[in-house]
C-alpha cells in the first residue's frame, strides 16, 4: 500500500497546527483527508478555525498574517508548504468566503483572471475553459460583457466558482458558498457543487448550513475552537438526535419527518456535544 500522503488525488492533513500573531492559535492539531472524487464537509461555529483551515490547504495564510507551526498539508503526494502559487499548480483552488470577484470588470474578464493564475497560457486553452464554465453557468454566458457588481449574490456566487474552475482544479476548496443566499438560490449553488463533483473535482466544503453540507457530503468533521471534535459519514451525522436538533433545527419530536428542502436550507449552524453510531468524538466539548 502507498504512504498515506503519495494517495492519487487524496488531501491529507495531518496534525495542523496555526496561529496568527504570537498569541492567536486558531487551529490545534487538525487532521482530515478528503481522497479523490469525494466531497468532505467541515462544519462549525464562527470562530471554528474553517477558513482558517482552507486558507492553509490553499497557501493564502501568510496573506492574513497567519503561520503553520507544525503539521503538513499534502495533496496528490505533493506538500503544500504555504504558496498560493504551488497549491493551485497541484491543482489546489479556492473560492473564498464572501466571492471575492471584481466587481467593477466584467463577467469574462473575471473568468479571465481565474485562467491566468493557473500553468496554461493558450488562446485555445482559454476558449476551451471558458466554454465549459459558460456550459455549467449559462447565466454568465448570458452576461459575459455586464459588470460582475451589477450580478445577484447568487449570481455573483456563481461567478466566483466559475472563476476558480478555469484553473481546472482537481480539489476545490468551497468556503460559505451559500452565505447570504436565499433558499432557493441556496439550493441551486448545491446542485451546482453536485454537478462539478460529478465531473470529477474533489471538494473540500466549509459551511454552516449543516443541512446543506451533509446532505451533499460522503463525510465531515466538525469544528469548536480549533480543535477536531466530531467527525464520521454525513449521514451518521444527519442522524444523531443532537445533531439534528443543534444543527438542523429539528426537535425530538419532529425529528422523524423531514422538513422541506427550503427549510432545510435556510437552518443555520450550532454545534453538536454528542456523537452517534459511526462518529468519532475527539476530545471534550467546550461548554
Amino acid at each position: 500500500m502507498s504512504p498515506p500522503e503519495t494517495e492519487a488525488g487524496t488531501l491529507r492533513v495531518s496534525d495542523l497546527h496555526v496561529s496568527y500573531g504570537r498569541s492567536v492559535q486558531a487551529l490545534h492539531g487538525v487532521s482530515l483527508t478528503v481522497p479523490q472524487g469525494r466531497i468532505v464537509a467541515v462544519l462549525g461555529s464562527n470562530g471554528a478555525g474553517k477558513s482558517t483551515l482552507l486558507r492553509a490547504v490553499s497557501g493564502t495564510l501568510a496573506l492574513h498574517r497567519g503561520t503553520v507551526d507544525s503539521g503538513t498539508v499534502h495533496f496528490d503526494g505533493v506538500r503544500l508548504s504555504g504558496d498560493a502559487a504551488r497549491a493551485v499548480a497541484a491543482g489546489v483552488v479556492q473560492v473564498p468566503e464572501g466571492r471575492r470577484i471584481f466587481g467593477a470588470l466584467s463577467v469574462e474578464d473575471n473568468l479571465r483572471a481565474g485562467f491566468l493564475g493557473s500553468a496554461r497560457r493558450s488562446r485555445a486553452e482559454l476558449r476551451a475553459a471558458r466554454e465549459r464554465v459558460f456550459t455549467q453557468f449559462p447565466v454568465l454566458a448570458e452576461r459575459r460583457r455586464q459588470a460582475a457588481g451589477l450580478m445577484s449574490g447568487g449570481e455573483q456566487q456563481m461567478l466566483a466558482m466559475g472563476r476558480a474552475l478555469m484553473a481546472g482544479p482537481s480539489l476545490l476548496l468551497l468556503d460559505e458558498p451559500s452565505l447570504g443566499l436565499a433558499p432557493l438560490m441556496v439550493r441551486r449553488i448545491a446542485e451546482i457543487i453536485r454537478e462539478i463533483n460529478a465531473q470529477g473535482t474533489s471538494i473540500l466544503l466549509v459551511e454552516q448550513n449543516a443541512a446543506m453540507a451533509l446532505e451533499l457530503s460522503d463525510r465531515a468533521s466538525v469544528l469548536d475552537v480549533g480543535q477536531v471534535r466530531l467527525e464520521g459519514a454525513s449521514a451518521d451525522l444527519a442522524a444523531a438526535d443532537e445533531v439534528r436538533r443543534l444543527y438542523l433545527g429539528e426537535t425530538h419530536e419532529t425529528g422523524c419527518g423531514a422538513p422541506d428542502a427550503d427549510a432545510r436550507y435556510a437552518t443555520s449552524a450550532s454545534t453538536p456535544s454528542v456523537t452517534g453510531p459511526g462518529l468519532t468524538e475527539l476530545g471534550r466539548w467546550n461548554g
